[in-house]
């Protein structure tokens, strides 16, 4: 199936954002979600990949560069999820904001490829998914979000 680009350069230098309704509404829930398992669960392990650690041979330097960057790390994925919700109803993104969507989409990616497990390995055309498998919405929305950090780098990199 062949999508229309949702995201581009527009002439005077701005991200033009071409979003439906649905797709808004959609990125404008996610953020919500992200913020809630930060703020309730951040032990889940679903988040691992945001907080990579920094030593993991060394556990008191890991301790230490937790306890120094911990709150700069938060702020900065917290940050990156408001801009997002922030100007998702909009149809123009300034290259900042721009860039704060891309941190956005793959913090939601990362979360959403460890719950899903997701691995390196490529998955064929040619491969269905099952529509009966109670993860065939979560694997869509983040095929979904890979397509659109995609289309965000092309447009940023123009």
């Amino acid at each position: 199936m062949l999508w229309k680009r949702r995201i581009t350069r527009a002439r005077n230098g701005d991200i033009r954002l071409r979003l439906p309704d649905e797709e808004r509404e959609l990125l404008g829930g996610l953020p919500g979600q992200l913020r809630a398992l930060l703020r309730d669960d951040p032990d889940d392990p679903a988040l691992r990949r945001l907080f990579p650690p920094a030593y993991s041979e060394h556990p008191q330097n890991e301790s230490e560069y937790r306890r120094l960057m911990g709150d700069e790390l938060m702020e900065r994925h917290l940050s990156a999820l408001a801009v997002l919700e922030e100007t998702v109803r909009t149809d123009h993104l300034t290259d900042e904001q721009a860039h704060r969507w891309l941190a956005a989409l793959n913090d939601l990616r990362l979360v959403l490829g460890t719950r899903l497990d997701v691995s390196e390995e490529p998955i064929g055309d040619d491969v269905a998914a099952d529509p009966d498998d109670p993860e065939v919405a979560a694997l869509g929305l983040y095929h979904y979000l890979s397509w659109l950090q995609e289309q965000l780098v092309e447009a940023l990199s123009s």
